[in-house]
């Protein structure tokens, strides 16, 4: 169904981001991720390599950065660097943000502000050849007192045309919503797909879900693939927070299971 896949960086963070971690064992990391049939990056931060050796790396081993999670802080403070740094060192025109600030979705006044400023900062980057994208988490579909959700609001404010979504499959489904319907109801607005699979497991607190390797849980991407087709989403990235052991490991099993199954 798609021809390339990539990976959202945060998956394997310990390897440029860790407490052992290094210029070697990012090398390592990326030129392994494309031994397994990954081609794309997005970003989840640098590390201490720094953006520009990151970015070396990552071409280097032959993978494309598609897009970022990027700080914030740097897009309403300094947007002219944050687009020099996508243009002249990254190589992508996506400009990303992994969530909101914590205060803007403690109210709707808040959540106002936000969308607002997100909308004016949209208009500055796509008049320049970029795009913002919006990624989400669970926590988008609790309701407010009118019955309308953190997202419901996003897909009705953010600009269509300047704004695009990373939708998270995984985080959908775990706020009680249904990945598919939202993929469709996003259909020409997603630009980055993150493949995240959801299992359950038993606890003392009773069944408690998880985040694991694509293909081992229970979201039923035979549908959100199919519906990410017809929808026109550009890029596809598996992405898994948490891994039961090394994350490269989980990144291969994830890749063979999509490579299989979903790729031309």
């Amino acid at each position: 169904m798609f021809e390339k896949l990539g990976v959202q960086a945060y998956t394997f963070r310990k390897y440029y981001d860790g407490q052992d971690s290094s210029q070697a064992t990012l090398e390592k990391a990326f030129r392994t991720i494309k031994d397994y049939g990954y081609d794309e990056i997005q970003t989840a931060g640098f590390g201490a390599v720094g953006i520009e050796k990151y970015a070396q790396l990552a071409h280097d081993a032959g993978l494309e950065i598609i897009g970022t999670h990027y700080d914030y802080n740097e897009l309403t403070n300094d947007i002219d660097e944050a687009m020099r740094k996508h243009s002249e060192i990254l190589g992508t025109n996506i400009i990303g943000i992994g969530s909101m600030p914590f205060e803007a979705r403690s109210s709707k006044e808040e959540l106002f502000k936000f969308i607002d400023t997100f909308n004016r900062i949209s208009e500055t980057v796509y008049s320049n050849g970029f795009k913002l994208t919006y990624h989400n988490h669970h926590f988008e579909f609790v309701k407010f007192d009118d019955g309308k959700t953190i997202m419901d609001y996003l897909y009705e404010e953010l600009n269509p045309v300047t704004i695009s979504f990373c939708l998270d499959t995984h985080w959908v489904q775990r706020g009680g919503a249904n990945p598919t319907t939202w993929v469709e109801k996003l259909a020409g607005r997603i630009d980055i797909l993150h493949l995240k699979d959801m299992g359950v497991i038993n606890s003392d607190s009773g069944v408690v879900p998880f985040i694991t390797e694509v293909g081992n849980g229970q979201m039923d991407f035979d549908s959100i693939c199919a519906a990410a087709e017809k929808g026109g989403v550009r890029y596809y990235c598996v992405e898994q927070d948490t891994c039961p052991g090394d994350p490269l490991d989980s990144l291969k099993i994830s890749a063979d299971y999509i490579r299989k199954k979903y790729m031309a």
